[in-house]
């Protein structure tokens, strides 16, 4: 395929699940990286995504603005700075090749640990965990969302045993997403990838993310949610492996 082709066929793709997950169907947006990195480089690529998903953040947010938890927002923040800071360097001291497979391990144990998760297995952790242990999984966070946008799992791994009412957990977690994409910014601009050329390119894509943003909230009630989770987590550990194996063969 041309690639400016495959650019644009992977970068609607994942603009499109990146919608889909923020209008209903969580957990769905981290396939949007691996697909991009499929067309582009991937810290571009994260580049190009990274106001979009600011920009879907403002809904939930403001959803969500009464229900939320200090106290992890407290202990989780500082680690996901720290974590944010770890993945910059990251990227700044290795070549594009060592981030691809980076992100191609970390779509893989992500898909692999959903999977585990729909089948019945978990990994639990007391519910009264003390704060640095949360501060560690905040750093996890924090990495796995600089490189690859996907810093939910290390978050829900210390947050949902702690059993919070629903919309305390959501809102939480919308508030602490937003300011860590918000973290973000000044990594990627130091990484020199805010360009016009990115720019462009992100504004070109925010209409096809709204438009999926609003089918999310209409499909999440009308799709078979098994078979789609299912489907989303084998494509992810799929195209992880090849994520890994081209980069190996780099």
């Amino acid at each position: 395929m041309n690639p400016e082709y495959l650019y644009y066929a992977c970068a609607i793709a994942a603009v499109i699940l990146s919608g889909l997950a923020k209008g209903g169907f969580a957990g769905v947006g981290a396939l949007a990286m691996p697909i991009m990195a499929l067309g582009v480089d991937p810290v571009r690529g994260a580049a190009i995504l990274l106001p979009i998903l600011i920009l879907q953040d403002v809904v939930s947010v403001w959803s969500f603005r009464h229900s939320w938890d200090r106290h992890i927002l407290k202990v989780m923040l500082p680690g996901m700075a720290m974590g944010v800071a770890i993945g910059y360097f990251f990227a700044a001291q290795v070549s594009e090749v060592a981030v691809l497979g980076v992100l191609g391990l970390i779509s893989t144990l992500f898909g692999l640990q959903r999977l585990w998760i729909e089948r019945g297995g978990a990994i639990v952790l007391p519910s009264g965990s003390p704060g640095w242990v949360g501060v560690l999984f905040g750093v996890a966070s924090g990495f796995t969302s600089q490189i690859a946008h996907a810093g939910s799992p290390p978050f829900q791994m210390w947050v949902l045993p702690k059993r919070l009412p629903r919309d305390t957990l959501v809102g939480t977690t919308a508030i602490a997403f937003a300011m860590l994409n918000w973290m973000k910014v000044p990594a990627y601009a130091a990484l020199g990838q805010f360009t016009r050329t990115n720019l462009m390119a992100t504004a070109m894509l925010i209409p096809v993310a709204i438009a999926a943003t609003l089918a999310g909230v209409v499909l999440v009630r009308r799709v078979d949610a098994a078979r789609f989770y299912t489907l989303i987590y084998v494509l992810m550990v799929l195209l992880g492996i090849k994520l890994m194996a081209d980069a190996l063969l780099a």
